[in-house]
C-alpha cells in the first residue's frame, strides 16, 4: 500500500513531529511506502488566488489548477491511502492545512461532476491535542472535529475513515510525559496496520 501523508506543523521540535516519525516507522516496518507533503517545509501557498476562487465559485473547469495544487492531485491519485498529521489549533487544523484543502480539493477533482480524484482505500487523521479526550467529548469539540475532518473533508473520497487524537500533549501538563510512549506506540501501530481494519 502506498500512503500519502499531509503533515502540517510549523516547528520541527514538536511532539507532532514525533508522532509523524513513529507513524512513518510503522509504515516502513510493514513494507508499505509513502509520500510526504510537509506543508510548512515546502512553504505551501494556502491563499487562493482570484482565478482559483472564480474557478471554484463558478465551477469553471477551463481555468487551470495551479501547478502546486495539481502536484498534490498527482500524489493523491498515486496513493492508496491519505493521512493527515497535525496539531489541534483552536479546535481545528492549522490554517496551513485548511488552506491546503481550499486549494487542493478543487472542483472537478475532489467534488463536482466527473470527479478526477480516485476513491482511496483509507483516510486517517492523526491529531495531537493539548487537552484531554474527556474535555473534547464534554465540549463537543470531538464531534465537531469528526464532522469536519471525516464527514466533510474525507467524506466518500475514502472507503474507511478514522480519527486518532493524541491528547494531553501540552508542555505544562504532566500527562504529556506520562502518555508519550503510549501515544508514540499508537502512532507506530497506526502506520503498521494502515491496510487493516
Amino acid at each position: 500500500m502506498h500512503v500519502f501523508i499531509v503533515y502540517a506543523h510549523p516547528c520541527e521540535d514538536s511532539f507532532t513531529r514525533e508522532i509523524r516519525d513513529s507513524f512513518i516507522a510503522g509504515i516502513e516496518s510493514s513494507g508499505h511506502s509513502y509520500t510526504l507533503s510537509d506543508l510548512y517545509g515546502m512553504n505551501f501557498i494556502t491563499d487562493m488566488s482570484e482565478a482559483e476562487y472564480l474557478r471554484e465559485a463558478y465551477y469553471q473547469n477551463d481555468i487551470p489548477v495551479p501547478a502546486d495544487a495539481a502536484a498534490e492531485h498527482e500524489k493523491i491519485n498515486s496513493s492508496d491511502a491519505i493521512v493527515f498529521i497535525f496539531p489541534l489549533f483552536w479546535s481545528d487544523a492549522p490554517a496551513k492545512l485548511v488552506g491546503w484543502f481550499d486549494r487542493v480539493w478543487t472542483y472537478g477533482f475532489a467534488y463536482g461532476e466527473n470527479r478526477a480524484m480516485k476513491q482511496l482505500e483509507k483516510g486517517l487523521v492523526l491529531c495531537s491535542a493539548g487537552n484531554t479526550m474527556e474535555y473534547f467529548k464534554q465540549t463537543g469539540i470531538l464531534g465537531a472535529l469528526e464532522k469536519v475532518m471525516l464527514e466533510d473533508r474525507l467524506c466518500d473520497r475514502v472507503k474507511k475513515r478514522e480519527l486518532l487524537i493524541f491528547d494531553g500533549t501540552s508542555r505544562e501538563k504532566p500527562l504529556r510525559e506520562q502518555n508519550r510512549e503510549r501515544h508514540l506506540k499508537s502512532a507506530f501501530l497506526a502506520g503498521a496496520e494502515i491496510d487493516g481494519e
